[in-house]
């Protein structure tokens, strides 16, 4: 069994390109599943699985408690595994086929007002370095839509200001442009004068375009510790995560009447069904305005 997840591992990086946070789901969800199928079905070979067997892993997490969300993510997992052991003629069938993926409920997604963007925005402490690094990163993440993981991976010959754009690789290491405007060019420039210059470790140099206290890449728990104390010191109640300004930035330019595909390719969505949950949460924006501001709603 270990040999062929090693063997769909590979193929899942090959073949398919998936990012890295994506195959270590795969594996952490493939491994839970054959722990069950060893120690609870008594299954040995893969070739043995049965749709029945599946069913009781998939009632075994939900007694433990797991969403929706995770049954699904698990369902995917494992059709993808079964399909690929048939494909490679591992199994001779493929036990998933009847299969259903639990139905989830569509949260839309929690988005800050123009005037929140903009306290946000305000927050970070010009005069010091690390509030232009702190600026020039929000700036850029309410400016482009870009990730969070996109942003920290960023390297300094990806950004071109005198052009206006930033490079950026994706999921799937799929490479997109993304326009900036001039408030985040102005904040970035700001970062790259006066801000960078302080980070830089004398030991050795990163090419990365923001950098920690110590001069390594800033990491994704580090931008998240820098997000949760610049919401207090806002005032702003809501509670934000790494994707805030994300889903910010994808409602305010819809709400201002930007194209849905342009919007998809900015965000870098291979589906335009993902881009348009947002033309729902402009919707329900614009129910709550009407109801607060109209005089017989």
């Amino acid at each position: 069994m270990e040999d062929n997840l090693k063997d769909f591992m590979h193929f899942m990086l090959v073949e398919k390109g998936l990012a890295k946070n994506t195959l270590l789901s795969y594996e952490r969800d493939l491994k839970s599943y054959m722990r069950y199928l060893k120690s609870v079905e008594s299954v040995e070979s893969l070739n043995n699985v049965q749709r029945v067997h599946i069913v009781h892993f998939l009632g075994f997490l939900k007694e433990q408690g797991k969403s929706a969300k995770t049954l699904a993510r698990h369902v995917a997992s494992v059709r993808a595994f079964h399909q690929f052991l048939l494909r490679d003629k591992a199994t001779n069938q493929d036990p998933t086929v009847h299969i259903e993926t639990p139905k989830l409920e569509r949260s839309l997604p929690k988005v800050l007002s123009l005037q929140e963007v903009e306290k946000l925005l305000d927050t970070p402490n010009k005069q010091g370095h690390f509030g232009l690094r702190d600026k020039a990163m929000l700036e850029l993440l309410y400016a482009t839509g870009i990730r969070v993981s996109e942003l920290i991976n960023i390297d300094l010959e990806n950004v071109h200001l005198t052009m206006g754009f930033v490079r950026v690789i994706g999921k799937g290491d799929k490479e997109r442009i993304v326009p900036v405007g001039r408030t985040a060019s102005e904040a970035i420039q700001a970062y790259l004068n006066n801000g960078r210059p302080h980070f830089i470790s004398k030991k050795h140099r990163s090419n990365a375009f923001f950098l920690n206290n110590l001069g390594n890449r800033l990491t994704r728990q580090g931008f998240w510790k820098i997000l949760k104390k610049l919401t207090q010191e806002a005032g702003i109640l809501k509670e934000l995560t790494p994707h805030t300004l994300r889903h910010s930035f994808a409602t305010h330019l819809l709400e201002n009447g930007a194209d849905l595909r342009a919007v998809q390719e900015m965000l870098g969505h291979a589906d335009i069904s993902t881009t348009q949950i947002y033309t729902h949460v402009t919707k329900t924006r614009l129910k709550d305005v009407y109801s607060k501001f109209h005089p017989r709603a």
